[in-house]
């Protein structure tokens, strides 16, 4: 390798060093603390675990489910299991605060591997009511009918004011089901005077880490108004300051109030998952959202969680009359197609970036191909890669020979360098010059990698909350959704992840074996690439190195095809054009 490859080995390492630094500084405490949590929870699992699938796995200990033989009962706690005819789900609910404590995913597994629980570190029951923020309305019954899979909760206040809010599991009739339940809530006024209430609110529940390597900016409160969607995570509640100058843009809080127009929905989410709060009918008016230490977590070194609620406008309800709220509940896992069924732009959750379009095309495309091979998602991500390669072979054969004759032209180019090395103005205009004269675009070879771009952040944004990956494996790798590591360096804690180091590798090897421009400025950005793709995808979803990797070694094949064949002759483009013009004027000198 020459001395310019060497230099960019060398700055694709120190920017793996100063990056893992980086992330190790920031997120080391929190990373290691989940991994304790995770230990935790290994060992205090039941050594021989039920299958997931099966509808007998274990609830959550505060809640106990109905009895077949007593469909209808009041009692301290109620479930209701959705009877979706692959996925399934159970509601777990509390008597007293009226609402979901929490929710069973009986095809997903947690760490211990029984069924994962969501809004399992509850502080506000999900349809919980609230007059003040975050402190759940209390003092309803419960009657629960576990046939029709309904649960209704009711109460009076000492003004005449009957609350009763109906919780009912849907249909088993599209895709979203499993995980969706209705909530109507009817105020009922059985007093003989008007009776008012101010602004109220509706919880949405609470979200976690569920992964020791979920990272805190995956924990989320999010709200939609006119379509657009908004959000903050648990790092947005620490104190903020301009780095280096020192100046603080805000204080660290506990919780925050927003007064927002028009919200459709409102929602709690992890990496993977989420719980969304949809308003059927009227509008919310504001939300509150609270960040809370997560129970297990070691004092000093504590683990986030969220939660949120929709505030609602005030109401006057006549003597006699009543009014209903309706509101839909999901609570299941980042699928995109079970969130766009929901009908309320819900879908938004997942995310994506600013190349959504394209997240969500490769994610429709990779679940095709999913079906078609075996059931692999690393096969998926590979094939995929290859047709996305295959597409754009014209285009980088293109490129490759612009590269090429940019190379053949570099001696004229350093000539110019040389001559004008004074004279840096005079230099770029005699470079354009020459490049004008000979038909050369300096930039043509940049092309491809620029339209890869937004490709490889479209695999960024999608990678990063499609649950599909979850738990896939391929070859070293246990988890796709995961870094690849294999081990730490001692002492300092260092990851060893092989994938990523495999993706720089080839990114080195592609440029060792392209044709030099002679551009000094994209030769360099060219170099710093590996270094900038490690920064990406060293610590994250694996299946993005792998992605990356396949379409290097790609391309590396397609260089290899065609660097052997010689480099073009350069002739001037008005000298061409002449010798072009000459055998058709001949031609019309024979015409009689």
């Amino acid at each position: 390798m020459d001395r310019k490859t060497w230099l960019a080995v060398g700055l694709s390492i120190v920017g793996i060093l100063l990056f893992q630094w980086y992330y190790q500084a920031t997120y080391g405490p929190y990373l290691r603390q989940q991994e304790e949590l995770r230990r935790k929870q290994t060992a205090a699992a039941p050594p021989a675990a039920s299958p997931i699938a099966t509808p007998t796995a274990s609830p959550p200990p505060v809640s106990q489910p109905v009895q077949p033989s007593a469909p209808v009962m009041t009692a301290q706690s109620a479930s209701l299991t959705s009877q979706g005819t692959k996925d399934r789900a159970q509601f777990f609910f509390n008597n007293d605060t009226g609402g979901i404590s929490s929710v069973q995913l009986l095809m997903h597994r947690s760490l211990d591997q029984t069924a994962l629980s969501l809004n399992r570190d509850p502080r506000m029951p999900i349809g919980a009511l609230a007059a003040t923020p975050g402190m759940a309305m209390g003092g309803f019954e419960m009657r629960a009918d576990r046939t029709r899979g309904v649960v209704v909760f009711t109460k009076r206040d000492a003004d005449g004011l009957e609350i009763a809010k109906k919780f009912t599991l849907a249909p088993d009739r599209s895709v979203e089901s499993p995980y969706v339940a209705n909530l109507e809530i009817t105020f009922s006024n059985t007093s003989a005077v008007p009776v008012s209430r101010p602004t109220y609110f509706l919880s949405a529940g609470a979200a976690s880490p569920i992964h020791p390597r979920d990272l805190p900016t995956y924990t989320r409160f999010d709200w939609s108004s006119a379509g657009r969607m908004t959000g903050r995570d648990v790092n947005s509640f620490s104190a903020s300051s301009i780095p280096l100058v020192g100046i603080q843009l805000h204080p660290a809080q506990e919780s925050f109030t927003e007064a927002v127009a028009g919200i459709d929905w409102t929602a709690v989410t992890s990496q993977y998952f989420c719980t969304i709060l949809s308003a059927l009918d009227e509008k919310g008016a504001s939300v509150w959202g609270a960040r809370f230490v997560v129970a297990d977590s070691t004092p000093g070194q504590p683990v986030y969680g969220i939660q949120g609620e929709m505030g609602l406008p005030g109401f006057t309800v006549e003597p006699g009359k009543s009014i209903t709220r309706k509101f839909q509940i999901y609570a299941g896992p980042k699928e995109l197609a079970r969130l766009d069924a929901l009908g309320h732009n819900e879908e938004a959750v997942m995310n994506f970036g600013w190349f959504g379009f394209i997240s969500k095309f490769l994610l429709w495309a990779m679940n095709s191909l999913h079906s078609l091979l075996f059931n692999s998602y690393a096969a998926a991500i590979v094939v995929l890669t290859l047709l996305i390669k295959s597409a754009l072979w014209p285009l980088q054969n293109k490129a490759t020979n612009s590269m090429r004759r940019m190379s053949a032209l570099s001696p004229k180019m350093t000539e110019l360098r040389e001559k004008y090395k004074d004279d840096p103005t005079k230099m770029n205009e005699e470079l354009m010059k020459l490049y004008r004269d000979y038909g050369v675009n300096p930039f043509s070879g940049c092309l491809p990698m620029l339209i890869q771009i937004p490709i490889f952040f479209g695999f960024y944004g999608m990678l990063g909350t499609a649950i599909e990956l979850r738990n896939s494996s391929f070859l070293w790798i246990h988890d796709l959704s995961q870094p690849d590591t294999v081990g730490y360096l001692p002492g300092i804690h260092f990851p060893i992840n092989i994938l990523p180091l495999v993706m720089a590798g080839t990114m080195v090897w592609q440029m060792a074996i392209s044709p030099k421009t002679g551009d000094a400025m994209q030769q360099r950005m060219m170099m710093f690439m590996p270094v900038i793709f490690i920064a990406f995808a060293y610590n994250y979803a694996s299946a993005l190195s792998l992605y990356w990797t396949t379409q290097n070694l790609f391309s590396i094949i397609q260089l290899y095809l065609t660097r052997n064949r010689p480099l073009p002759t350069l002739e001037k483009m008005k000298v061409a054009a002449k010798r072009k013009a000459i055998p058709a004027a001949k031609t019309r000198k024979k015409r009689p």
